[in-house]
Parts: structure tokens; sequence; C-alpha cells
């Protein structure tokens, strides 16, 4: 049950009651009287002190059906909710008809301690009835629904064995909300500590892991973002370079140094360098409003960012959808919006987690069929646009509790989470445990490296794309890191790629990786050297694609090409040449002839495309200069290719 419904359902009835010259079920002016007084008591927010005086209100007036509401009521405000019970069947006892909905509260009440049965049968005896709204509607039909999916996935348990992560990472404190990158190497976490400074007062703040040859290392504080406030509900791009995170307001609108909100809860980001993160800068206005902003999500392809939008309404309800924004051209969020599809309901939508390869989204929700409080689902991106049908994990892994946060490592095998349970360090410890293979996301792998400059060494920020070759569309947009040169990217499988990384004043490097009948997870590693703009400086192009044994280019090639064109139009006054390369298949004249004209088609298209003719030779070397073995395919593919050469 949660209460804020309750309030929703009952409270108005109550009120309406206690108004002057309004009739009760009973005539004893004296219990009346001091029916009125706990509701006033109530209405201060002092709900012990108002239970008491229900409780032994009850006890002497046990036929007071609007005190035996009200006592349910408090009972679930005070965090006892089992003990609502007993008054709930008390009024129904009494006159079902006096207020239907308390069938409804019942069913809540059994419906949150798992009892399916019986909150079954309460809700089938409140549907008939008419409701007050269309969500008291909808709410009664999820709660029917719920029970019987329940029931049944009571039945059919899925496998889960969670796995504490242990010591390094857990403590008697609370830790929770945790995010990993990509290659699993970095663990990033919430811990609720006990403040040193203000005795009795906790705080939220983040910490951080990395794991070695023997597991995780003993998480250290974040002490570039952690405040004397509270830090929490983060995410980290798939690289680790960067986090975006949940500050809430304060009385004066700050928390410390120069971050200052927008609204009740805001997102900021930081950035790594080689020294630490950057002081944390708010996401501005188009993320953050006048509302609630929390529990982001930054997608692996650098450019969309998933997050929860909530406000309370004037009944005190919750209002929390799942929104999305995306980076545009200028560098600049887009105005939010809510996701497409069947994702949002009227109820809560919360914990939101992107998955790397791009369309499948976990989250948290108690507005749709499940197993009581928040369940975790999954859902799928279609063709269109939208978001399919969610699908719950089913039990164990979601039960009559709330379950939220969840982690799904790229990889799409292990997942992580938070949780109480029996064994841990103490309070909620972060567990890890395999998905069940209906909920997983698709294969996923990523490619990882240093960028740096070929002669100097020297560690280099380049820009990085990976490309769908078959549309052209930009799929994961990044940068390396500034201080290290260090990169991640993430591939989808399932299609062929064309990864390009480019600096001003550099030739930009090419890479292909064909993943159209990709099965495994292993990355790649590539030590990328970019070469300045100067005479001598040579680089393959490894996404010019032609016909088998023709000079044809493939419509895939015109990715590249159209870079080139852009690179040769930043500095006309460069001379270069086109040099077309074979393996040794075929007669020494054959090989020659093809890589002439394939060079030759190459000029042909840069020339078409507005470069001058002058500036481009085509020169074709047949198999007089292999890169690698001819006595393998993978060798033979090496040796056949189109380099881009700086003559003058």
């Amino acid at each position: 049950m949660k209460k804020l419904l309750w309030i929703l359902l009952l409270l108005p009835a109550l009120q309406l009651a206690a108004q002057p010259n309004r009739t009760y079920t009973i005539k004893d002016k004296k219990a009346i009287k001091a029916f009125e007084e706990a509701l006033a008591i109530y209405d201060q927010f002092n709900y012990t002190q108002a239970l008491d005086m229900m409780i032994k209100l009850t006890n002497e007036k046990p036929d007071f059906i609007e005190a035996q509401l009200m006592l349910a009521q408090l009972y679930d405000e005070t965090g006892q909710t089992d003990k609502a019970i007993d008054p709930l069947k008390k009024a129904i006892q009494l006159d079902e008809r006096f207020y239907p909905a308390a069938w409804m509260m019942l069913a809540e009440c059994y419906f949150s301690q798992g009892t399916y049965d019986e909150a079954e049968k309460a809700i089938s005896k409140f549907i008939p009835y008419p409701k007050q709204d269309m969500k008291q509607e909808k709410r009664a039909q999820l709660i029917l629904s719920s029970c019987i999916f329940a029931k049944r996935a009571l039945q059919y348990p899925v496998p889960f064995e969670p796995i504490n992560l242990g010591p390094a990472v857990n403590t008697p404190f609370n830790e929770y909300y945790p995010c990993i990158t990509a290659d699993e190497k970095t663990l990033l976490f919430t811990r609720l500590m006990v403040d040193t400074v203000t005795p009795g007062r906790k705080q939220e703040d983040f910490f951080l892991t990395k794991k070695g040859e023997q597991g995780w290392q003993n998480a250290q504080p974040v002490v570039e973002i952690n405040t004397t406030k509270n830090e929490g509900a983060p995410t980290l791009s798939a690289d680790g370079q960067m986090l975006i995170f949940t500050a809430c307001e304060t009385a004066d609108g700050s928390w410390g140094g120069t971050r200052q909100g927008k609204g009740s809860c805001d997102l900021f980001y930081s950035v790594r360098t080689a020294s630490g993160w950057t002081p944390a800068e708010n996401m501005g206005d188009n993320i953050n409003s006048g509302t609630w902003e929390s529990q982001p999500s930054f997608a692996a392809n650098g450019r969309t960012l998933y997050f929860v939008r909530g406000k309370r309404t004037a009944s005190g309800i919750k209002e929390q959808d799942i929104y999305y924004s995306y980076l545009r051209e200028d560098g600049s969020w887009a105005v939010p919006m809510k996701v497409p599809g069947r994702i949002n309901t009227v109820f809560e939508e919360e914990s939101v987690m992107i998955h790397p390869d791009g369309h499948t989204l976990y989250f948290s929700s108690n507005g749709h069929s499940g197993m009581g409080g928040l369940d975790i689902f999954m859902s799928r991106l279609l063709p269109n646009g939208d978001w399919d049908a969610p699908v719950n994990l089913g039990y164990p892994i979601n039960t009559h509790k709330d379950e939220n946060s969840i982690q799904v490592t790229a990889k799409g095998d292990i997942a992580l989470f938070a949780s109480d349970r029996f064994g841990g360090q103490g309070g909620l410890d972060l567990y890890q445990f395999n998905m069940p293979e209906r909920v997983r996301p698709s294969l996923v792998t990523y490619v990882e490296g240093v960028v740096s400059d070929k002669l100097s060494f020297k560690k280099l920020e380049a820009h990085l794309e990976l490309i769908d070759l078959e549309t052209g569309k930009t799929i994961t947009e990044s940068y390396s890191n500034k201080g290290t040169g260090d990169f991640l990217l993430c591939i989808p499988g399932g299609k062929d790629y064309a990864l390009n990384v480019s600096k001003e004043g550099y030739l930009f490097h090419s890479e292909n990786f064909s993943l159209k009948n990709f099965t495994g997870y292993e990355p790649y590693k590539l030590n990328i050297q970019l070469q300045k703009l100067r005479p001598g400086a040579t680089i393959v192009l490894n996404n010019v694609f032609f016909e088998t044994n023709k000079f044809d280019l493939l419509p895939t090639s015109m990715i590249e090409l159209d870079r080139l064109v852009s690179l040769l139009q930043q500095d006309p006054d460069k001379k270069t040449e086109i040099g077309g390369h074979t393996d040794n298949v075929g007669s020494d004249e054959a090989n020659l002839l093809l890589s002439d004209q394939r060079a030759a088609s190459v000029v042909s298209y840069l020339v078409k495309k507005g470069v001058a003719a002058d500036r481009l030779t085509a020169k074709g070397y047949g198999e007089t200069m292999p890169v690698a073995t001819n006595d393998t395919d993978a060798g033979r593919a090496k040796n056949r290719r189109t380099e881009f050469k700086v003559i003058q």
C-alpha cells in the first residue's frame, strides 16, 4: 500500500465528514469530538499522537466506521501497513457500502504484503462500484492484473542467485545506485554515511572503485564532487569520463561552491581529467526545471540522456515519468520529452538505465503489472521510435517490496543492484546476479585505446565517431581524454561500422569493424597515432571499398571519401597521392592494373566533389608493397588497401 494513494482515497471523505452539521455513523458526541480532535492532530502531521488517540477511540467505539478507516490510514502513515488490515475489515463488516473504496484500500494492504489471493478477492469486490476518477479505475484494474501476474510468477521463478560485491565495496552503511563502465573496470555508487560534522545527520557521497586482479579494490570517496550536502543517483558515461548526478536544493538554493539549482532537484555534470574531476556544473535550463530531475542515465552514444522528472500534485501524489534529451549540433541539450510508447504510466516510473546497446531500457515502476511496490522492467526500442510493452524481470528479482536502481553490464550477462538481504555487510549492499536470458540486452562489445602524436608520442584529445556504414549515421560520438589520450566506445552488434578519429592539424585515422555476424564480446584494443598534416604523412583509408576484382567504388566508401574531401578543403595548398595496393592473388600485371584503376576511381570521386585535379595523383603499386603476410585471409585483406599520402 502506498500511503499517498490512501490520502487520495480516504482523507477527502473523512474531512468532509468532519464539517459542521455533518452526520456520522454513530451519535455519541464525545466520540465524535475525539475523532475530530485526532483528525486535527493528524493535519498538524503529528501522526503518532493521532494514532494513539484513534486506537483508544476504536477500542471504546468499535462500531465507529470513520474511526476504523482513519485508524487504518494512520497505521499506514506510521509504516505499519500490516496492522491496517484489521480496522479495514471491521469497517467493511459494519457497512461495506458506507465507503466502497475501503475494499480497494484493503486490496492495496494485502497486495503490499504479497498476499495475492486476498488482494484479488478484495479488489474484485471494489471493481463493480463507481470510481472517483480514471486514475482510481486504472489502479483497481492494475491491482487485479498484478495479482494474476504475481501468482503465476511465483509458480515459475527465474534463476536468481545474488552475490555480494564484498567488503571492498560494501560497509555497515547503505550502498546503492551503482553505475559501471563498459569495460567493467570502474564502479561508482552512492553511500549514505553519518555526518562527521553534525552528529545524528546523514549524508550521501560518491565512492569509486577499480577492479584489479583480485577483484574490486577498496572504494575511495570522490573528493572533487562530494560536499557536506547530498550527492546521489549518478550515471557514468560508458568510458567513465563523464559523471552526471543529482543534487537537491537546500534553503539557500545551493550545495556549496558554485553549484546553483534551478528547482527542487537538479542534474549536474563533471568531467574526468588527468588530475581528477572538474567542478560540477548545472546541466542548464533545458534539462533542469522548477520541478524535480533525478536518476539520470547517459547513453553510450554520448549524445542522449534519460532521466526521471517528477512533481507532487495538490493531493500529495507523486507524478514521475521518464524523459529523454539529446545533444544538438551546437552542443546544447534539446528540450526533454517523455519517452514515447508504453513505458510511462499515470503512476510512478523511476530508476531508468539505458543499456549500451542503445535500444534496451531498464526501469522501475508501480504502474505495470507486477509483484507489488516498484518492480524492475525491461523495454526494447521499436523501429518506429516507440518503446515496446515493458517486460517484468520476474520473481524473485522482483518481490512485493520495492526494487530499483538496476545496472546491467555492457556484456549483458550481469546485473548490479542494492539489497538489504540477510548476510551482507549491513544495511543496503551492492550485489550482482546473472541476468535471465529473456531480458538480456543485445550483444555489445567495445573498442578502447589511446590517441597520441606519432612523432612526439604526446597524448591527444581527439574526436571519435562510430558510423553505421549502411546508413551513414553517427552512432556514437566521444573524445579521447585530454590528459591521457584514453578512449572507449561501445559497438552494438549486428552491423558494420567505421571508426573515424580526427583532430585539427592532423590526418584522420580510420578503422573498420564488421559485426554483422558478431556472436562474442572480445573487445578491440587500438593504439592510434595521428600524423600531422605534413609531407610524407600517410594513412590507410580503411573504409574505402570496391566491388570484388573491380574498381567500382561501393556506396559505403562515400562516408570516408567525403571526410577526405573535407580534409583537403581545409588546406587547399596540399598536393597528395592516392595509392592503390593489392594482395598477390593473380598475375603481377593484373594486380598493377587493378591498383591503378582503383586509385583513379578515388581521384575521380574527389574531383567530382570539388577537389582540384592538379592536387591529386593516382598511382597503383599492385602487390609490391605488402604490409602483412599474403599467406592468410586476414593478411591479404590488409594488403588490399587504398592509401592517402601528403606529397607537399
